[in-house]
């Protein structure tokens, strides 16, 4: 399966989402993530080899792909519109995560337009969601109203996992209270792509 965490605006925990489900794809069976974003932040995550899976910078990865059933790809912020049809043509799912903040979720609503031009197969999951406000709630109802695809699972806003990607673990292996809690959370978006 290949998986691509595409989205039209930086900070909506692409990476964090990128490396999360190919811990729980690696479950599963062996997974590569491509690292196909200049900043190269999911191979910085990596530096300290703790993670349970292979990350692999796009040009590093030609070799490797036909060893391992799952692939996640984390793109490039603000792919060109055909970059976008590269990765609707080349992927099996694509997953748009956003934050429930106004000008994350226009920029999800211009990504949308241009994968259902393009037939995507494409799901949004809502990210960095402050369980202290209604944001999350409201962001949840406007995309529903507007009958995308969405997870029914949401990713709780915490500390917490910049603190796992500083420490190079995943944040099932960090040391917080509230870790479990946010581990759960990106197990049952696995679940929903693949239980």
């Amino acid at each position: 399966m290949i998986i691509s965490i595409t989205a039209l605006k930086g900070g909506v925990g692409k990476t964090t989402t990128s490396i999360h489900l190919a811990a729980y794809l690696q479950q599963k069976a062996p997974t590569l993530l491509i690292d196909a974003d200049r900043n190269r932040s999911a191979l910085i995550w990596s530096r300290e080899d703790k993670l349970p899976f292979y990350v692999a910078s796009q040009a590093g990865s030609t070799n490797l792909i036909r060893q391992y059933p799952h692939i996640i790809v984390d793109t490039r912020a603000r792919p060109e519109p055909e970059e976008f049809k590269d990765l609707a043509d080349g992927s099996d799912l694509l997953i748009i995560p956003t934050t429930p903040n106004h000008l994350d979720l226009d920029a999800t609503f211009k990504a949308v337009e241009q994968l259902q031009n393009l037939n995507a197969n494409y799901k949004i999951l809502l990210t960095k969601v402050d369980a202290r406000t209604k944001n999350g709630k409201e962001a949840k109802q406007r995309l529903k109203e507007a009958k995308l695809p969405m997870f029914k699972t949401e990713i709780p806003l915490l500390v917490a996992f910049e603190r796992a990607s500083q420490r190079g673990v995943i944040i099932r292996d960090y040391p917080d209270p509230r870790s479990k809690f946010a581990w759960s959370a990106y197990e049952a978006v696995g679940r929903e792509i693949l239980p």
